[in-house]
């Protein structure tokens, strides 16, 4: 296994370390959160630099690497609807479309060829993954407020979901429009499907 995809499924691995951090108790656990989630971000450009310099791309990365993004974006949005910043109807919205494409690759698999992420899947993750660094600097911001220096007004709650809600909303927009966009394109597995 090349070093790109090595790191690519590092990215899988440091979700779950994300994941412990967020729901730990405290400032610092929760601002070595964001430090883990921004890792995994530099790690998605680092792999895609790195095997495009050396050539060494793979069907395996080009298969993976979207679904890694996945993965970490999915934990977050999940994470924060059971924290109650953001409405489960977004993050359904967001599941159905990721399946949809991930569905749609698979049929392209099945006709030996592996379809990478498009301009529009890559400007949708990120959306995503801004959202996410946005939503983390509020939890952040929030935690010092309440628990550490006590300067949280509850007038600031309320533009903190706001902000949060308009931010996700422009993330859900983008995320349907890139899937539409991309359904579109290769859209010949799908009727090739239907003829089988």
């Amino acid at each position: 296994m090349n070093l790109p995809n090595k790191i690519t499924l590092a990215r899988i691995c440091l979700t779950f370390v994300f994941m412990f951090f967020l729901f730990s108790k405290g400032l610092i656990f929760k601002s070595l959160a964001l430090a883990v989630f921004c890792v995994a971000v530099f790690s998605d450009y680092l792999d895609g630099f790195i095997a495009q310099k050396h050539g060494i791309t793979s069907d395996f990365g080009k298969l993976m690497d979207p679904i890694a993004d996945k993965v970490l974006t999915l934990a977050a949005f999940l994470a924060f609807v059971e924290m109650k910043l953001i409405p489960a109807w977004m993050v359904v919205i967001i599941i159905m479309r990721e399946l949809s494409i991930t569905g749609l690759r698979i049929l392209a698999l099945k006709n030996r060829e592996v379809l990478q992420a498009g301009a529009g899947g890559k400007h949708k993750t990120v959306s995503q993954m801004v959202s996410i660094f946005v939503i983390l600097v509020f939890v952040i911001f929030k935690e010092a407020g309440v628990r550490t220096f006590g300067f949280w007004d509850p007038s600031f709650e309320y533009w903190y979901r706001q902000i949060i809600f308009v931010l996700m909303l422009v993330t859900v927009i983008l995320t349907i429009a890139s899937g539409a966009s991309y359904m579109i394109g290769n859209r010949k597995y799908l009727q090739n499907e239907k003829n089988a």
